[in-house]
């Protein structure tokens, strides 16, 4: 085996990483031990990683790995599972307190994939309580802060997952994405989330699985073609839920150019997302490089009314959290032990009649018909990853954005709501930084299915900028 020091492991993309421990350059315990050495010096003052399984049993688990034949394409990389999703024999508390000392018997669907790739599961990533809330805080661990700035959030709610990435903890994390609970950390963190088509990683078969069509489970990573590799073993059908789609080479168009590629640019949607200052410009420097690189940019005047579509996103995201989570607001105990903010979803989903639930379903689908008309236009249609710069760790959530009061905990990232009702494939990929040093990034997003075809613009643009390697953390 070859001889590679920590820090050359710790900041492999995991593609090479993973083909290294297949080929046996590298053995799964060298590998381990880096990580763990990292996680170690590093996590403390990040607090990205939680429930860390003790070093002991990682390292026999890993040099068992080494004694075995290689068997799966993510065999011997270390991962830690977001804490949303159940892990059999790993504690799993949904950042609630309620569920503080809760150890699943059985994986999750996503948890079992990433086992049975070969995966070594170190722990899991923080998230807000219950995932609500783009910025990761919550009672039982506490807050995860941005590796570019300790002061600072990494987002929410895959903060956990896009700091570790981020902060050379993890090669490559699970995250998920209702309310760009992917994009905004990615963006927070100068890292890629991608949200994919809905349907292609699919729900677990419980609960309702036809109506919650909002959110998705997708990946992190710090390079497109290791979004690539996580996405092909999170993908692929569940015979026992809706709307899957059929696992294909999400790797097909990559080494391609942008030549007459063309983008629409919605910038913040004629004023109605409100930025601060210096966002806009930013994403619009990531949007030349596209240019440079052969695309068409052309700005865009918004397609659709921004407060059809917020009524039509707070309508139908309470209706769902009010039926998913009603207990925690019945039950005087769980209650006391609740977050407001989810409460107050809840609340405003309890008394929704049917009739405000189909006038919202009515708009989401009126967007989608507009989305596609545009988008038989372009290749795809970009805005910014989040509206504001990372905020101060201190704070539940930005209450004011460029003069704007926001009239609810989640107002301020409005920007991502055009995608998550249209349950579009969407890459978030680094755009820059302020002139402080902090990241933002920007949201490309295309028709429904074109899951490859957005990766392989994300991997032009990665080829030219390599935002997460030519910028990583000061840590």
């Amino acid at each position: 085996m070859k001889d590679f020091d920590a820090d050359t492991l710790i900041s492999a993309e995991a593609t090479s990483l993973a083909t290294a421990l297949r080929n046996r350059e590298v053995s799964a315990s060298a590998v381990m031990s880096a990580f763990l050495d990292r996680i170690e010096a590093t996590n403390p003052r990040v607090n990205a990683i939680v429930s860390l399984r003790a070093r002991a049993g990682l390292l026999a688990e890993a040099e068992a790995a080494d004694r075995a034949d290689p068997a799966g394409s993510l065999w011997g990389l270390p991962v830690a599972i977001k804490d949303l999703v159940a892990t059999k024999g790993l504690r799993t508390t949904y950042g609630s307190l309620i569920y503080a000392d809760y150890v699943p018997a059985e994986d999750d669907l996503l948890a079992a994939r990433l086992r049975a790739a070969g995966a070594i599961v170190v722990g899991k990533t923080n998230t807000p309580e219950w995932g609500h809330g783009s910025h990761t805080f919550n009672p039982v661990f506490g807050a995860t802060r941005n590796p570019y700035d300790l002061a600072r959030s990494a987002g929410g709610s895959s903060g956990g997952a896009a700091a570790a990435v981020s902060a050379r903890l993890l090669p490559l994390a699970d995250g998920s994405d209702m309310m760009g609970s992917l994009r905004n950390p990615a963006a927070f963190c100068n890292i890629y989330g991608f949200r994919p088509t809905v349907g292609l990683v699919p729900r677990d078969a419980s609960g309702d699985t036809f109506l919650s069509t909002l959110s998705t489970d997708g990946p992190m990573a710090r390079s497109p073609r290791d979004l690539v590799l996580l996405l092909s073993v999170l993908a692929g059908p569940n015979p026992e839920v809706p709307f899957d789609r059929p696992l294909e080479d999400f790797a097909a168009g990559f080494g391609g150019d942008l030549k007459g590629k063309r983008i629409g640019w919605l910038a913040d949607w004629g004023g109605a997302y409100r930025m601060e200052s210096g966002i806009l410009r930013t994403c619009e420097a990531a949007l030349r490089v596209f240019e440079e690189l052969g695309a068409i940019v052309e700005p865009l005047a918004p397609p659709f009314p921004a407060e059809a579509l917020w009524s039509s996103w707070t309508t139908l995201r309470a209706g769902i959290i009010a039926g998913a989570r009603e207990e925690l607001a019945a039950d005087p105990a769980k209650r006391a032990a609740t977050k407001p903010e989810t409460l107050w979803e809840i609340e405003q989903g309890a008394d929704l009649s049917a009739r405000a639930f189909y006038a919202a379903s009515e708009i989401r689908s009126g967007w989608f018909r507009r989305a596609a008309q545009l988008l038989s236009k372009f290749d795809a249609l970009a805005l910014p990853a989040a509206q504001v710069w990372p905020f101060p760790v201190a704070w539940r959530w930005p209450e004011e954005v460029a003069g704007r009061k926001m009239d609810s905990y989640h107002r301020w990232m409005e920007v991502v709501v055009p995608v998550s009702l249209l349950g579009a494939p969407c890459l978030a990929l680094p755009a820059g930084f302020s002139e402080t040093g902090l990241p933002t990034g920007l949201q490309l997003f295309g028709p429904t299915g074109t899951d490859a075809a957005l990766l392989a613009m994300g991997d032009a643009y990665h080829r030219a900028t390599d935002w997460p390697n030519r910028r990583p953390p000061p840590l």
